[in-house]
């Protein structure tokens, strides 16, 4: 894995890169410091408390693992494309992805890790993209190290385009724009973010597809993956997503109503296009449907293109 450090990553250390740019999870990070050559830097092996400059190359080596470490839980799996390189699946709101307190056996990666169990596979949960609890929708993950790491090389770039649906509060400024304002994290806080101008470059299309009253039905394109992304970015648009107490007023309904709907992806090794599609879910769908304006007999969800 491969990064040219960005100009506003300049003066952060490079342990900070890997949890914040890379997204890598502590057992990643850790697996990465106690590796030979697992963290270099222009070349030269490094400590994870070396401070960067932008336009350095940090190069990321993660040793294999042959294993899983999560418990497996038979649970539900929604499977939405599969080879042997890697997979797509749908997650539900509500359910976490990884293992944490109070979850360590009832996550996706418990679930995935008993399906491939029973099929006799081992399995390592390698996500490339992330969703937070409350949103539903498509998740990638690979079957190697390899792959996922080619995989997290395309993210954020024309190879690997991500798409979502939601409701917002409210009506954007303009029926279509992009809102490209920096996020970083709110002073204070455990886990809530904010636009702020010392914070990493966001950048977020949208789309108004629909509205209703005072509801829009958005579709979004990423173009990066800082936390809580779409959401931060809505607020400070003035209309922050609909139940989203965080960032918002909170319910109806109860939870943020954002679903990853598409995923576009260069496949690493055939080198061909992959998108997989997954259909606004029944919650977000009936709330839509009772809000004032809607008519079954007429109106129905635009197809996402």
């Amino acid at each position: 894995m491969e990064l040219i450090i960005p100009p506003e990553c300049a003066g952060k250390e490079v342990g900070w890169i890997l949890r914040h740019v890379l997204h890598l999870s502590k057992t990643k990070v850790k697996r990465a410091k106690f590796a030979p050559g697992g963290l270099m830097l222009d070349g030269q092996a490094v400590r994870s408390n070396q401070p960067v400059t932008a336009g350095q190359l940090l190069q990321v080596a993660i040793p294999e693992q042959e294993e899983s470490a999560i418990v497996p839980t038979p649970g539900p799996v929604d499977i939405r494309y599969e080879d042997e390189w890697l997979l797509v699946v749908e997650k539900p709101a509500g359910l976490s992805v990884h293992p944490g307190p109070g979850h360590y056996t009832d996550t996706l990666g418990n679930y995935l890790t008993w399906h491939y169990r029973q099929q006799g596979q081992p399995f390592v949960l390698r996500l490339v993209n992330r969703l937070d609890k409350g949103t539903s929708g498509l998740l990638v993950a690979a079957k190697s190290a390899a792959v996922q790491e080619a995989l997290m090389r395309q993210l954020h770039t024309d190879q690997f385009r991500r798409q979502y649906l939601a409701i917002c509060q409210g009506e954007p400024p303009e029926r279509e724009g992009t809102i490209d304002l920096p996020i970083g994290k709110r002073p204070g806080a455990l886990n809530e973010y904010q636009v702020r101008p010392d914070g990493l470059r966001a950048r977020t299309d949208y789309r108004v597809l629909e509205q209703r009253g005072d509801r829009c039905l958005l579709e979004l394109t990423l173009h990066t993956g800082r936390t809580h992304q779409i959401r931060v970015h809505l607020a400070a648009l003035g209309c922050p997503l609909a139940g989203d107490a965080l960032y918002g007023r909170g319910g109806p309904p109860d939870r943020p109503a954002l679903h990853s709907c598409k995923v576009k992806i260069l496949h690493p090794m055939y080198g061909s296009l992959i998108s997989v599609e997954s259909p606004l879910p029944e919650d977000m769908s009936v709330f839509w449907k009772e809000l004032p304006g809607f008519d079954n007999e007429s109106r129905s969800y635009p197809r996402i293109n």
